[in-house]
């Protein structure tokens, strides 16, 4: 993206009064669990979630869903973050806090679609810097969940605009990203950016959520770009998308983020990319058990 059209966007969106804010739950959040798991604080965590009632009532409620077939009913807080895990809490907190960003009415894509991919997209990314041997498992995870909040930005600011965006992409089944540039002059990478970098996120982060489209040179983000590059190309192959159908033939096996890895982390040229692809069926089931619990009625 030019100098000029990044500084035009960044000038629009400091002039409006609705730019999206950091929800209060979400930056002690974010400071939470931007360390390895093993030093996260558990009792943080479940304060946390007592400080706002609909992400408890969620937790108690996803606690007593089908997905976790308890015999006895889960009452307190405690017991529902104790029995869902760490995982799942910090989903439900994302998600809920981060749908909250924007009003009901201001959506131009379906919120519920737009999670689905989100936390599809972070399972992806924390299961292949396993696979990988990538030193930071969750700061993987906290990538794919972030890398595409500058749709949230296009919504607010742009809302017009980046319906026929949303439109085109549907209707000509090409990537969002192509859509927008088309239509915008900018993509949801653009305006993510700016939106992270006005929330303080890491700066690790905000690469991935500028540059998870732009793989042509992997090295410039690094190991974690290339991770969100791939599994963002994965989920929207396996039905984790943005609920349109993409006629994309890939070939990861010279995809640069791919090849990129491959020389980084060797141990991922033994993957059978075919076996875990359909892994993603798997996530697509627990991913829609949780979206469905946050935006029950």
């Amino acid at each position: 993206m030019k100098t000029e059209t990044l500084d035009r966007l960044r000038s629009r969106i400091s002039g409006i009064d609705a730019m999206p804010a950091i929800p209060i739950i979400l930056r002690p959040l974010l400071r939470c669990l931007d360390q390895p798991a093993e030093q996260i604080d558990v009792n943080r965590i479940v304060e946390l979630v007592s400080y706002d009632k609909s992400i408890a009532a969620q937790c108690v409620r996803m606690a007593n869903s089908a997905l976790f077939g308890r015999s006895h009913p889960v009452e307190s807080i405690r017991t529902a973050v104790l029995n869902l895990g760490m995982w799942r809490v910090r989903d439900l907190l994302f998600s809920n806090s981060l749908s909250q960003v924007i009003p009901a009415n201001r959506w131009v894509v379906d919120p519920s679609v737009f999670w689905r991919h989100s936390l599809g997209c972070a399972l992806v990314c924390r299961r292949f810097a396993e696979i990988i041997g990538y030193p930071d498992t969750e700061k993987a995870y906290l990538a794919g969940l972030l890398h595409d909040i500058g749709v949230l930005v296009n919504c607010m600011i742009v809302p017009n605009e980046f319906r026929a965006t949303v439109e085109k992409a549907y209707r000509e089944h090409i990537p969002m990203d192509e859509a927008e540039q088309a239509t915008l002059g900018f993509t949801h990478s653009d305006s993510g950016r700016i939106l992270a970098e006005a929330w303080k996120i890491t700066p690790d982060l905000v690469q991935a959520i500028e540059l998870h489209h732009e793989i042509g040179d992997p090295e410039r983000g690094g190991p974690l770009v290339a991770l969100v590059h791939l599994s963002d190309l994965l989920c929207r192959l396996r039905d984790l998308g943005y609920g349109y159908y993409e006629p994309r033939q890939i070939d990861f096996a010279n995809e640069p983020g791919w090849l990129y890895l491959v020389m980084q982390f060797p141990n991922l040229a033994e993957l059978d990319l075919a076996r875990f692809t359909f892994t993603l069926d798997e996530y697509a089931k627990e991913v829609g058990e949780l979206v469905s619990t946050v935006f029950a009625a």
